[in-house]
This record gives C-alpha cells, sequence and structure tokens, in this order.
C-alpha cells in the first residue's frame, strides 16, 4: 500500500481480504483465543510466535485499524489505545521511568498537562515546560542528563499554535531523546510529523480520525527511525533483557522497527490493559475510510469562519494558523501547506460573560466536550477543559479568560455563519 495516495490508504491500507474473506474489517468480539496445545500458547507468552491469546494485549481487529494509521503516518508499527490519554502516557512511559525527565511544549491539551504536572510527577517522572517560540538556545537549555523524551502538539489544544518539528526533532535528536508529537488535529492528512524529523506520533483517535464522536480511542505510531541501541544505557527497557518475558531483548528481537511497539504493548498494555474493544476499532476504521474527504471540508469551513471573525465588531481576537496574518501562518504553511485543521479559537469583547452569552446564543452548534468531529461544537476551555490549571499556567499554555474554542463542523458553510452571526449579536 506505499506506492498508494492517502486517500486511498485511508480505506484500504492495513487489511486486504484474502478470496472469500469479509471485505471490511471484521469484529473480533472474543476475549480469548483457543490453541491445539500449551505449547503453542506459550510461544506467545514468549513473544517467539505472533498470534492472539487475550484481548487484553491485542486484537485481530485493533491490530488490522492501526497498521492502517502506521500506514497513514508512514511508519513502522502501531498500537491502539483506550483513549488519546492512554496514548500519550504509554507513549512517555515507555522510555521514562522514575528519575527520568522529559522536555515538553507548553501549549498543550489542558488534560496532557495535568497527565505530565500532576500524575506522572507523582510516579517520579520531571517534566519541564517551554514555550513551543522558544530559541533553540532555550530549548537546549531544558534538557538534563535524565532526559528521556521530547513532547508536543502539531497543533495545540486549544491554543492552536504550530510546533516547529523541525526545530524540537534537532534539539531531541542532539541530546540523544525521541521527539513524540501529538498529531490529533491535522491528522496524517495534513501533516506527517515523521517527515519533518518526529520519532513517535501520538493521535486522540475520538477527534477527527474517528470523526462522529462515536468512540473513544488513541493510537501510537513508531518510525522506526530511532536508533535505541545507541543510547542502551539511557533506554535499558528496550535494549536490555527483559526478566518479564524469560530476557527477551526488544531491540534485538523486533529490530528499530518493531521495539519500541512491542515493548508498549507486552509491558504496557499487559499490565494496564487500556485497550479499546474491537467493536469501538470498527467504528474508529469506519471514520477513517472518510478522513480524507472530511479534512479539507473541516479547514474550509473554518477558515471561512476565521475570517468572518476577524472582521466582526463584537470579537477582540482570533486565532487560526490558516489564517493569513496569523503568528503561526508560516509555520503552519511549511508542515501544514494542504490546510491545517478544523478548529478556531476568539474572544468575544466583554471577556467570560460575553462568552457564556455568545454560546448560550448558539443554536446549530452545541455546546460540548469535545472537539473535531462532524458536527459544530463550542466550548470555553478555561473553565471546562483547563480548568485545573492555574491562570499563570493557562497563560504559558496560550489560553485566556476569554478565549472560545469553536470546532466547525462539515454542515454547509452558510448555516455555520448565520449561527455565529446570530449568537454574537446575543453576547
Amino acid at each position: 500500500m506505499s506506492d498508494h495516495q492517502r486517500g486511498t490508504d485511508c480505506i484500504h491500507a492495513g487489511y486486504t481480504p484474502a478470496n472469500g474473506e469479509p471485505r471490511n474489517i471484521p469484529i473480533v468480539q472474543s476475549t480469548t483465543f483457543r490453541y491445539a496445545t500449551g505449547e503453542a500458547m506459550g510461544a506467545l507468552f514468549d513473544l517467539e510466535a505472533e498470534g492472539y491469546f487475550y484481548t487484553r494485549l491485542q486484537n485481530p481487529t485493533n491490530d488490522r485499524v492501526a497498521a492502517k494509521i502506521a500506514a497513514l503516518e508512514g511508519g513502522t508499527a502501531a498500537m491502539l489505545t483506550s483513549s488519546g490519554q492512554a496514548a500519550n502516557f504509554y507513549a512517555i512511559f515507555n522510555i521514562a521511568s522514575c528519575g527520568d525527565h522529559v522536555v515538553a511544549s507548553t501549549a498543550i491539551y489542558g488534560g496532557t498537562f495535568n497527565l505530565f504536572h500532576v500524575t506522572m510527577k507523582r510516579m517520579g517522572i520531571e517534566f519541564t515546560f517551554v514555550d513551543p517560540d522558544c530559541t533553540e538556545e532555550e530549548l537546549n537549555a531544558a534538557f538534563r542528563p535524565s532526559t528521556k523524551a521530547v513532547f508536543g502538539e502539531t497543533i495545540a489544544n486549544p491554543a492552536l499554535t504550530v510546533l516547529d518539528i523541525g526545530k524540537f526533532a534537532r534539539a531531541a535528536h542532539a541530546h540523544g531523546v525521541p521527539l513524540i508529537v501529538d498529531n490529533t488535529f491535522p491528522t496524517p492528512v495534513n501533516c506527517r510529523p515523521f517527515e519533518w524529523g518526529a520519532d513517535i506520533v501520538t493521535h486522540s483517535t475520538t477527534k477527527y480520525m474517528d470523526g462522529h464522536a462515536n468512540a473513544v480511542g488513541g493510537a501510537i505510531v513508531d518510525s522506526g527511525k530511532f536508533d535505541w541501541t545507541k543510547y542502551p544505557d539511557k533506554f535499558p527497557g528496550l535494549c536490555t533483557p527483559d526478566e518479564s518475558y524469560h530476557g527477551v531483548t526488544y531491540t534485538e528481537r523486533f529490530g528499530l522497527a518493531g521495539a519500541f511497539i512491542t515493548k508498549c504493548t507486552a509491558q504496557l498494555m499487559r499490565d494496564f490493559g487500556s485497550i479499546p474493544s474491537p467493536q469501538n476499532a470498527y467504528y474508529l476504521n469506519i471514520g477513517l475510510e472518510t478522513l480524507a474527504l472530511r479534512m479539507p471540508r473541516h479547514c474550509e469551513n473554518a477558515l471561512a469562519v476565521a475570517k468572518f471573525l476577524k472582521n466582526h465588531p463584537k470579537v477582540s481576537w482570533v486565532k487560526y494558523p490558516g489564517l493569513e496574518g496569523d503568528a503561526h501562518y508560516d509555520l503552519a504553511r511549511k508542515y501544514m501547506p494542504q490546510g491545517t485543521c478544523g478548529v478556531v479559537s476568539f474572544g468575544v469583547k466583554g471577556g467570560r460573560e460575553a462568552a457564556s452569552r455568545f454560546m448560550a446564543g448558539l443554536e446549530l452548534a452545541s455546546i460540548a466536550t469535545h472537539v473535531a468531529d462532524a458536527k459544530t461544537c463550542v466550548l470555553h476551555p478555561a473553565s471546562t477543559t483547563h480548568r485545573q490549571m492555574t491562570d499563570e499556567e493557562l497563560a504559558a499554555a496560550g489560553v485566556s479568560p476569554d478565549l472560545v474554542r469553536f470546532s466547525v463542523g462539515i454542515e454547509d458553510i452558510r448555516d455555520i455563519l448565520a449561527d455565529v452571526e446570530h449568537a454574537l449579536a446575543q453576547a
């Protein structure tokens, strides 16, 4: 499938039915799998054979959908998780543990910030947060001998800053660690971070990939390019024997193309069990099939909304990386020339109270704790998704108290604009 365009891979990658087999990826809704001998199953537990024995670790439906996402991102291996939060946690925890350190962008989703700054901090992993627009000197100064990874979002939720992937990749590689990029908002239709130096990509598949608010999920994709074996002391979990699997060394047994995802599955999924149901993976695949059709419509509609808001007297500011004149417009054109995403952030004159009146005046758009699906929805992050953050942390993340996150759907743009105009009149 590697010679096909992304739109074709959205439909066909990851699964090729044989003669007489189902044309769609089948749902293998089973917890367990039968084997003729205990020896055959034992080989699976020792990672000496391929196959399935318990859906808490792997399932054929999930793996076929994961293979599709790997193809879309241009990676060598992938896995599905039960949520985007689980994907980001696994991606970090697979290579960092108590006493280790990670450099992360300040402009990330509030839930991810809380995961890093509070929960994983309690596990003994320290995070240093840097402005995504920092200089290379400032970025390099954040590293420590114990640093194990760098993390950022291609387009930050909801600040909509664009990560300079090349700059962050250069710094990460100069210090012998991988760059992990959450690529949820642009999706691989609009950006493939591996082509710009990223090593691991994560997704909240709940968003555009699913596209219809049907199923919560996440994904991790490995580029297969980062050479863990160059830094065996830094990444012992991948480069030294794993006693919980009879001494297997992942980089030796599975190579650079498969070591990271195999360890993530064999260890973390085994112990934490954050796997999506096969039914949810099936829903995700249905969404993936139209991803390449939906993303251009999301971007087209969002740009029209951004232009409308920019010229409206009741709007104090607009943030959309695809809008000419935006502070991250040039970076967006570099990394995402075909379009960015369907989310627009803006402020209503009058602050929080005016923002509340605006949202209450919407009729087509829904007030919902969601973003990036077919239906237009709106949220006030400072009082919802980011409410656990201090004013200083909100400012660092690019989330002002008056920020309204407007997720533009794929409805007719004339109806969306009419709804916005009507709501602003009430603000």
